[in-house]
């Protein structure tokens, strides 16, 4: 059986009308960027993938294989319908599947998407919320303007501070130290709030609220 069958059988149920899942496949679509696998899972890099993790908690969501080189899950957040998908390519090709995940389920960029990532040039904990922009050097996010054709979604950036020395290539596929990991759990609890204000109240009163710290 393929892979698509699968999914849709898994978060849709095999005996819904098909009018029932084209409605449900209009949800917002909440991406957390980071490399795969269990040796990148504490890196700095992956903080995406951390934040969306917590909401996946939050939700009591288990994350599935998705057909789009993802792993995602279907969850109510703030009374919303939501995916919540890890891109298992590596972070340089996440635009692969998050332009699949966008097409599979008929989101609009514009109003229902939101990437989560690691930002270097955000000191370690804070978080700022953004409606569009440029990648700022960020590969993984470069991959996704690239193929949506457009930087017009939003993003949620989390702060990694840039290392004292040595290259940043090496530096974000670095676990966070001890006293690092103290300051992005709060960091991380509070990305996780924000994104359910953005979800109940909408980007601009989430900005208002989590980009003042």
């Amino acid at each position: 059986m393929r892979l698509a069958t699968l999914w849709h059988r898994l978060v849709s149920g095999s005996g819904r009308k098909r009018d029932d899942m084209a409605s449900e496949r209009r949800v917002v679509l909440i991406v957390g960027l980071g490399n795969p696998g269990p040796r990148y899972a504490k890196n700095r890099h992956n903080v995406g993938f951390q934040v969306v993790d917590r909401l996946a908690a939050r939700a009591g969501g288990t994350f599935a294989n998705h057909p789009g080189k993802a792993l995602a899950c279907r969850v109510t957040l703030a009374g919303v319908p939501v995916v919540l998908a890890k891109p298992q390519t590596f972070m340089n090709l996440s635009g692969g599947s998050v332009a699949a995940l966008v097409h599979w389920y008929h989101v609009d960029p514009l109003k229902n998407l939101l990437v989560v990532y690691d930002d270097l040039d955000l000191p370690l904990g804070k978080i700022r919320l953004r409606p569009a922009g440029g990648a700022g050097g960020h590969k993984g996010l470069a991959s996704i303007i690239e193929h949506l054709r457009t930087q017009n979604f939003a993003r949620l950036r989390v702060g990694i501070g840039r290392p004292a020395y040595g290259e940043p290539y090496r530096y974000v596929l670095e676990d966070f130290t001890a006293d690092e990991w103290a300051v992005m759990d709060t960091a991380q609890e509070r990305a996780a709030d924000a994104v359910e204000c953005f979800l109940a109240d909408g980007l601009a009163a989430a900005m208002n609220r989590f980009n003042g710290d």
